[in-house]
């Protein structure tokens, strides 16, 4: 089982200077990460959209195992705000920075 500190390394490493706004990152089963330009944290905040799935989820996106688009259309993951931009985040979730 992935722990919330792992899941924001890892999301942290993918959404660094990459992010634009605010995402929340609401995992039922594990917690919630605040997702911006610097990167992921535990902190409540208003955001400008939030992407709500199980850690498993969230994780086979990271690792590019699963599609966010493919995520959101078998209802693996939920949408609050507007559903381009989360693909757009998904996208970037899913794809390694080239630092």
């Amino acid at each position: 089982m992935t722990t919330l500190n792992e899941m924001a390394e890892l999301i942290t490493e993918r959404a660094r200077g990459r992010i634009r706004g605010s995402v929340r990152i609401e995992m039922p089963d594990l917690g919630s990460l605040y997702v911006d330009e610097t990167g992921a944290t535990e902190r409540m905040q208003e955001t400008d959209l939030t992407l709500r799935a199980t850690a498993s989820v969230f994780s086979d996106i990271a690792h590019g195992a699963l599609d966010p688009a493919k995520a959101f259309m078998l209802r693996k993951l939920k949408v609050e705000g507007s559903p381009m931009r989360a693909l757009k985040v998904g996208t970037i979730l899913s794809t390694p920075s080239e630092s």
